[in-house]
């Protein structure tokens, strides 16, 4: 017996299209958790003796950098039921910070002065005498948000006491869980820690509690005799997996366990102020670490130089175009970039916001086309 052809479909059957498997969605970007002081700059207007009040604080300025990145971001901080806390607390909540784990505090907020140099430097003039970013408690400290993949603290409030004992226990209780990154900047301030040994004194532990640790080439070399070398060999020691030392418009330097440094140049930037600029290093930094998955104390030492490259050009280059603005204002996420993409940043990958919340158009074409730094060799330094 022949075989017969098998049966056409019915003519009123529409015939089947197969399509093929979609792309596995992108894993979700971790929680970044930030610690530490969030208070009012008072900076300096183009007329004498005025000055406009805006959101700042070390601590404060990483999550608006993070949050503005597009990474879930929640920060801890003590923020003062006055106007300037509620400046803080609207100003935060607009940019979609969590705020959830930030203790009500009852003290003022602190006011910070800024005065600008020729070069358009920043320097700062405290008033913190009893105000609340130094009166944690350990149980506020302990608040830190399950999930948590990053906790970053540092400044002011990780070296005055008497609440920073309580935030090098919530620091270290981090570093022991294992898998959460913990990373620090000193954001060291002479005239409020009085000499470089005392400074050491209190920067040191909280280095201990650190995988990460960055700072400013000033910062270290006012705090250790032998500047950077000195300050990255030190740190390493205590247990750092990492130590990030910012070099101004020469870029920065990471210094790694048993591994030549690795430099990566500036970039040519029309500076309006420096307010904020480390910070902005940081959020750009921490972002991404995170985009390339190298946000786990495991991952981050066993990172390749070029994906560590990658990450401090992206840290570059978010901190040079925050110098570009008058006060700590970091750029956005444009709407067509993923914030979990792993490819490099460009300018064309950032934007600012205007006061009605929506991009800028003076960053937007601006250098579009301009590469990032090429890959520098190990030690190699900017002419």
């Amino acid at each position: 017996m022949s075989e017969q052809a098998p049966a056409a479909p019915p003519a009123d059957r529409p015939a089947v299209s197969v399509r093929p498997p979609a792309d596995p969605p992108a894993p979700p970007a971790p929680l970044l958790t930030v610690i530490g002081e969030a208070l009012v700059d008072l900076v300096p207007l183009a007329a004498a003796r005025t000055f406009e009040a805006r959101p700042g604080g070390s601590p404060f300025n990483v999550a608006l950098g993070l949050a503005r990145l597009g990474l879930p971001t929640a920060l801890m901080a003590r923020l003062a039921d006055n106007a300037f806390g509620r400046i803080l607390r609207r100003h935060a909540e607009a940019e979609g910070i969590d705020l959830s784990a930030s203790p009500a505090a009852v003290e003022p907020t602190t006011l910070a002065v800024v005065s600008m140099d020729a070069q358009a430097r920043a320097s700062y003039d405290f008033y913190e005498q009893g105000t609340a970013d130094w009166q944690w408690t350990a149980q506020e400290a302990a608040r830190v948000p399950a999930g948590t993949a990053v906790l970053h603290l540092g400044s002011l409030a990780s070296w005055t006491p008497p609440g920073d004992r309580h935030l090098h226990d919530a620091a270290l209780r981090m570093r022991r869980r294992g898998g959460v990154l913990v990373s620090y900047d000193p954001n060291v301030r002479p005239g409020l820690m009085g000499d470089p040994a005392r400074a050491r004194a209190a920067v040191e532990p909280m280095a201990a509690a650190a995988h990460l640790v960055k700072a400013s080439r000033e910062d270290v070399e006012w705090l250790y005799p032998g500047g950077m070398e000195e300050a990255a060999e030190r740190w390493l020691t205590l247990g750092a997996l990492l130590v990030v030392v910012t070099d101004g418009p020469d870029g920065a330097h990471a210094f790694r366990p048993a591994l030549p440094p690795l430099t990566r140049p500036g970039r040519d930037t029309e500076v309006a102020d420096t307010v904020g600029a480390g910070d902005a290093f940081t959020a750009g930094l921490l972002g991404g670490l995170v985009r390339r998955g190298l946000h786990t104390p495991a991952a981050l030492r066993g990172a390749a130089s070029a994906r560590l490259a990658a990450a401090l050009d992206d840290a570059v280059l978010v901190s040079s175009l925050t110098c570009e603005r008058v006060g700590a204002d970091p750029p956005a996420l444009s709407a067509g970039r993923a914030p979990m993409a792993d490819t490099p940043l460009t300018p064309a990958d950032l934007c600012f916001r205007d006061v009605a919340g929506g991009p800028s158009p003076d960053r937007r074409d601006r250098d579009r086309d301009r590469p990032p730094p090429a890959a520098a060799p190990s030690g190699a330094t900017r002419p």
